[in-house]
């Protein structure tokens, strides 16, 4: 009992972890569920429920950890709250094993679905956490993930499950003496192989298009100096600094962080003229991250990402769709959850943005290049980055900040979903993050180009790349479809858990029937 509650969660989490960033050692991830899997069957649904939630609370709070620098409470509850969805799965895995005498096919497809199903169903619960989905950890793994731009993500999640299910079944099989069945490994292997075919067909596809080139400026402006305002000027000094450096290689756009003006750019005149001249005097379009406040009644504050033009004229703005609960708003904040508003000083909230806007700017060939932004934890939710392109953006710019989470392994966690919407909408996905982890990817998920220092150091470093990107885009049937693979993942799953207390109810109904009929005779006979 010991062993199937506590250390087969343990290994499963330990080796979950180790399948992300900071450790990357994705292929653990293939074989990660196999001692949770093992401990859940012949279980009952309490004890399978269990065994998943300590699994979850174990793997979050590993791989999650660094949520504890901006709030020790944050960490905790967010773990507990995950696991849920751990537990939920593992409670699904016994049911569906109750159902199947053997081990088969069918089961191994069954729990896949189960659990893009419910991976589907934590990216958008309570606005969403689709942070270290399962799939995310072959980001790295380029052949394997170039399925996503039929399925999502999601698919790739997919695979990982049903390759850990049926060696978990080939495992139990041995475990109870049974001769193991190889028809379904060889099965197996075949997918493999020709999801790796795909991959590399299409980790090698070229594009055409008009070259951009792309400035990113990292600027690694510490949290605890970001808005305090006797650091604004040497702030602003810094980037501008920064940013006449990368001028020299002639970009067509010049990308700041998240952020990154230390001030309201909009609504102050001497930020706002210092900005503006330092675009035309480079002339270069420069992109910024900045607060922008308005008060047609009551003031409201966005996070916002603004274009200048290399005339100095502040062209477009786009402000942030999806906001972080907790962190740049609370939800209900003036009546059930005041008092976290409250008690941890936060302010004011920020306002959601309604639209969707496409930035554009000319190439040095006289094109012109159209793109979206997507602001911090944007890029984690694939339905915003396909609007964008879906809206005619030509390739994606995400500006981020991560100093809050220190020298940690969240700033590559978070590039991770970047990879996955390039190549799920096959597009250029450019980040540039204060402290980093700054990069261009292109549109097979691999990254071409990074900003680090000459020790190879790339997060918390001083520095800005310049490359040039390609925007051609394929036509990507998730681009079309979008999530259809995940909800067909998940009616697979529930059509067939319908039809499983159908037939339990049919089946009970007529032993009723039969010992009523039973009893019957025998009281007639008497």
């Amino acid at each position: 009992m010991l062993r199937r509650l506590v250390f087969l969660p343990l290994l499963s989490a330990l080796l979950l972890t180790l399948s992300y960033p900071a450790f990357n050692f994705s292929f653990l991830a293939w074989f990660a569920l196999i001692p949770m899997l093992i401990a859940i069957r012949g279980e009952k649904p309490w004890q399978a429920f269990f065994t998943g939630y300590i699994t979850g609370l174990l793997f979050f709070g590993a791989t999650l950890y660094w949520v504890g620098y901006v709030a020790i409470i944050g960490i905790a509850v967010l773990a507990f709250y995950l696991a849920f969805f751990f537990g939920i799965f593992a409670v699904g895995v016994d049911i569906l094993a109750i159902q199947f005498e053997k081990p088969r096919l069918r089961f191994a497809v069954l729990v896949s679905c189960l659990w893009v199903a419910v991976e589907f169903l934590r990216s958008h619960l309570f606005t969403g956490f689709g942070w270290a989905l399962l799939g995310h950890t072959q980001w790295e793994t380029l052949p394997i993930i170039q399925i996503a731009d039929v399925t999502g993500a999601y698919g790739v999640s997919f695979l990982i499950v049903f390759t850990n299910v049926l060696i978990s079944s080939k495992i139990k099989k041995k475990m109870k003496g049974h001769m193991p069945e190889p028809g379904y490994l060889a099965l197996l292997v075949i997918v493999l192989i020709v999801v790796a075919i795909y991959g590399y067909y299409k980790v090698d596809q070229k594009f055409e298009g008009e070259p951009v080139k792309i400035s990113v400026i990292q600027g690694n402006i510490p949290q605890s100096e970001k808005w305090d305002e006797k650091y604004a000027d040497g702030i602003l000094n810094k980037y501008i600094d920064l940013t006449k450096e990368a001028a020299k290689d002639k970009p067509d756009l010049i990308i700041w962080p998240e952020t990154s003006v230390p001030g309201f750019l909009e609504t102050d005149q001497v930020l706002r003229d210092k900005i503006t001249a330092l675009a035309k005097e480079v002339n270069t379009y420069l992109l910024v991250g900045t607060q922008t406040e308005r008060a047609p009644q009551k003031v409201r504050y966005f996070n916002s990402a603004a274009l200048i033009s290399n005339k100095g004229e502040i062209v477009r703005r786009y402000d942030k769709i999806h906001l972080v609960p907790f962190g740049e708003y609370v939800p209900l904040g003036n009546s059930y959850f005041s008092f976290i508003k409250k008690r941890y000083d936060m302010g004011e909230d920020y306002t959601a943005g309604k639209d969707y806007t496409i930035f554009e700017i000319p190439t040095q060939k006289g094109k012109r290049a159209r793109f979206g932004v997507l602001i911090c934890f944007e890029d984690v939710f694939p339905e915003l980055s396909r609007n964008f392109v879906r809206l005619g953006a030509d390739f994606l710019v995400v500006i981020t900040n991560d100093a809050w989470y220190m020298k940690t392994a969240a700033p590559y966690q978070h590039a991770q979903p970047s990879v996955f919407r390039a190549v799920e909408d096959r597009v250029n996905v450019v980040r540039c993050a204060n402290t980093g982890y700054s990069c261009f990817i292109n549109q097979a998920g691999k990254i071409t180009q990074e900003v680090k220092d000459l020790k190879g150091e790339k997060i918390f470093v001083t520095g800005f790349v310049t490359a040039n990107i390609t925007p051609g885009k394929a036509q990507a049937l998730y681009l079309k479809y979008g999530d259809a693979f995940a909800w067909l993942c998940a009616g697979v799953f529930l059509f067939d858990l319908t039809l499983y207390f159908i037939y339990n109810y049919v089946e009970s109904t007529r032993l009723k029937r039969t010992k009523w009929q039973q009893h019957t005779t025998s009281s007639v006979r008497e």
